[in-house]
């Protein structure tokens, strides 16, 4: 990787924080609540590259990748660049007061990569979880339908609809019903804990064909508006299904003139050696939603889709304050020709390659890891305490990340059960970074090992 986005955090030394870590960690304690979550006890003052340093001086590499919204790395210099520039001209007008070009180009930019050759348009908010709210407004605006098909495994946020189709209670959900009305689950492609008890091939991606059995069993067709779902599972476990499993899922949309939605914050933008995830399957998504590493960690989120749907909802339906903001509109333009100009996408597939062959080693040596699974550089391990009953082993995957952090690595934990350990490196890691992280994760593994023998 070119050295200008690799220079070490620890080498800048003109932004370290003058507050140590346990005073901001006791201020954090005081003020903020104690629902906002904190993976590490980790305080950063400066990150660049893949590596964090906190106040103390030491440095950290960063497989969180601030939960995969930092897929060109931390403060890539061409990013900020133009964060500066757009900051000194316009900071804020609201595009339903005044329009101005980042916004558009913006949008321009990701219809020409989002899948589909056909007339798309785009609208731009602020997260993730807004994108997936938005989705669905114009999924429902389109058809005059009501029903929302989504899937076990599945995040889509924390907002009350996002919270609805997500399938994750303890953490998530808990306290925070009721929720939203006309939403069905339906079980995921999760080969290695087949809900249907079957093993791929043999089975010919029976859980896809199951879709049409859920439209007599639990909803009907002509009431769902759309079917959401992650090419990739997310918090769900780095679950990858089939490639058959989408062309199957979209054909029963497309046969009930249902709205095919594509969640694609977590594995877009190179993350999985394609643009967006979706692209291995070859199927087409109607509407694709996307945040995270759209602004190399600056808030935005969008909907990029089919005109004749995206154009349904009437004047005024779409839109808010913030979205699209022209600083994260420019950071967006400039994040998307970094991931261009230096070939990430290839560099996620060369990422891991090399993770998933380390993983299935270990997988060979150690009896804790149940299964390994990946696409490109979106990698996990599933952590069991019986490979026979697949008993997941939470508590195990939590001594793992805490010995990882002590040695100088961050990495996070997904799956409903918190058994799955997963990586999210920004795909500017150099090779050194990335073997030393390696490294790290096998020492911590050897000693958890040495533990439970």
């Amino acid at each position: 990787m070119s050295a200008k986005h690799v220079r070490s955090a620890q080498s800048d030394q003109s932004h370290r924080s003058t507050t140590d870590s346990t005073t901001i960690r006791a201020l954090c304690e005081r003020y903020v609540p104690r629902g906002v979550f904190h993976a590490t006890p980790l305080v950063a003052t400066v990150a660049r590259g893949a590596e964090i340093t906190d106040p103390e001086g030491k440095t950290y590499i960063d497989f969180a990748g601030g939960i995969g919204a930092l897929n060109v790395g931390h403060c890539p210099p061409g990013v900020v660049e133009a964060i500066k520039r757009q900051a000194d001209r316009l900071l804020h007008a609201c595009f339903h007061v005044a329009r101005y070009e980042p916004y558009v180009r913006l949008i321009e930019r990701l219809i020409e990569l989002t899948p589909g050759d056909f007339p798309k348009k785009g609208m731009l908010v602020n997260s993730g979880a807004e994108a997936v709210e938005n989705a669905i407004k114009i999924a429902r605006a389109f058809t005059k339908r009501q029903g929302i098909i989504c899937f076990e495994g599945a995040f889509h946020g924390r907002t009350l609809l996002g919270l609805t189709l997500t399938s994750k209670v303890k953490t998530y959900k808990a306290g925070f019903g009721p929720f939203c009305p006309e939403v069905y689950r339906m079980p995921y492609a999760y080969c290695y804990r087949c809900p249907y008890g079957k093993q791929y091939p043999a089975c010919q991606v029976y859980c896809a064909d199951m879709l049409e059995e859920f439209l007599q069993s639990h909803v009907a067709p002509q009431d769902v508006a759309a079917l959401i779902v992650e090419p990739v599972l997310g918090e769900g476990g780095f679950v990858v299904p089939p490639p058959e499993y989408f062309q199957k899922l979209k054909a029963i949309c497309q046969r009930h003139h249902i709205v095919f939605i594509v969640d694609e914050v977590q594995t877009g933008f190179g993350r999985t050696g394609e643009m967006f995830a979706i692209e291995h399957s070859g199927a087409v998504p109607d509407l694709v939603v996307m945040a995270k590493s759209l602004a190399a960690g600056l808030p935005l989120g969008a909907v990029i889709g089919r005109a004749e749907i995206m154009d349904a909802p009437q004047v005024g339906g779409l839109g808010g304050t913030f979205g699209g903001n022209p600083v994260a509109c420019q950071a967006a333009l400039a994040a998307l020709r970094l991931l261009e100009e230096e070939d990430l996408i290839a560099r996620a597939r060369i990422i891991g390659e090399k993770i998933l062959a380390r993983f299935l080693e270990w997988q060979r040596t150690f009896p804790l890891i149940g299964d390994v699974r990946g696409l490109g550089a979106m990698v996990a391990m599933e952590l069991v305490a019986d490979r026979r009953t697949k008993e997941p082993a939470p508590a195990q995957t939590r001594a793992l990340i805490q010995k990882c952090y002590q040695k100088g690595l961050i990495i996070l934990a997904a799956g409903v059960h918190d058994n799955i350990i997963r990586t999210l490196p920004p795909l500017v890691i150099t090779d050194d970074q990335l073997e030393r992280a390696l490294n790290i994760l096998e020492e911590a593994l050897t000693e958890i090992a040495a533990s439970i023998a």
